[in-house]
């Protein structure tokens, strides 16, 4: 093992054991107080991902927190996301159309035939 990594998990274990802070820790080992608590957090599987840490800084920023929606609610906007892409798409694939064909394909109701 690297001694790196012995370091690290020495430095978890005392944090752990022992009635010492981050800060402390850091000023003992010279290694910033920021690092011992991320690698704590990581031993503990405490670790925020990337999107809460991401949410966190959007809620901070804008001083709203973001609802929490439902799953049938994020599955229902999944697909009228995808029903209003394939309605764009058909639009323009008709307007293509038209325009390499020369022949007016939307159907016109008022007329008669």
């Amino acid at each position: 093992m690297d001694k790196k990594e012995i370091n690290r998990e020495e430095i978890i274990a005392e944090y752990l054991t022992g009635n010492i802070s981050y800060h402390a820790l850091g000023k003992k080992h010279g290694v910033p107080s920021r690092s011992i608590c991320d690698w704590v957090m990581r031993y503990q599987g405490r670790l925020p991902s990337w999107k809460e840490k991401d949410k966190r800084r959007k809620e901070k920023a804008t001083g709203k927190k973001e609802q929490k929606l439902s799953n049938d609610v994020k599955v229902l906007q999944k697909a009228l996301r995808k029903s209003e892409l394939k309605g764009e798409l058909l639009e323009e694939m008709l307007s293509l159309s038209e325009e390499h064909t020369g022949i007016a394909l939307r159907k016109k109701f008022g007329t008669k035939q």
